[in-house]
């Protein structure tokens, strides 16, 4: 079993915490998240579920990694099909890593016009930082481990664990 980081009792408790400040933020106001597939999928289940607004939500998808390793380039693999003009936009991610990924995805969005976009991270690995970029809504920091579970995986496997685990034997860089 591998070993567990973050349990889902914390991530869940952090989730809420997460949706309380969104509803605050934008009291009075409607919503859209966008998911980055695959790995958000959880977390943007759970963080839709603890927003009392009206909220939306759409999907995005990306391949920002080769094999194992990051390629440095971000390929957009399906676009939202919502409009995003004059919406206020949470993007969703598992975790922020380099940069890369999110860096290209604000861009890209922005160019949609929305109203306002905030971006929303589950897990953020500042140690791996290649752009400097910070989400507005942040889980937890963690330390530069490589983690599976509750989305995120490793060649497609673990992403149904409940919890964030340290895979055993990580990958080599």
């Amino acid at each position: 079993m591998p070993e567990i980081l973050l349990s889902r009792d914390q991530i869940a408790v952090r989730v809420a915490e997460i949706g309380q400040q969104i509803t605050t933020d934008f009291a009075g106001q409607s919503v859209l998240l966008i998911g980055v597939l695959k790995g958000a999928c959880m977390f943007l289940g759970d963080l839709a579920r603890q927003i009392q607004l009206d909220a939306t939500f759409d999907f995005i998808a990306v391949r920002s990694y080769g094999d194992r390793h990051s390629t440095g380039e971000v390929q957009l693999i399906k676009d939202v099909t919502m409009p995003l003009r004059n919406q206020n936009v949470v993007l969703v991610e598992d975790i922020l890593d380099t940069g890369l990924t999110m860096t290209f995805l604000k861009k890209m969005l922005m160019a949609h016009q929305p109203r306002v976009l905030k971006t929303a991270t589950l897990l953020d690995k500042p140690s791996r930082r290649v752009l400097p970029i910070e989400a507005d809504y942040v889980g937890f920091l963690i330390p530069d481990r490589f983690v599976i579970g509750y989305g995120l995986d490793y060649v497609e496997r673990y992403r149904n664990l409940p919890d964030i685990c340290v895979l055993a034997e990580a990958p080599r860089k």
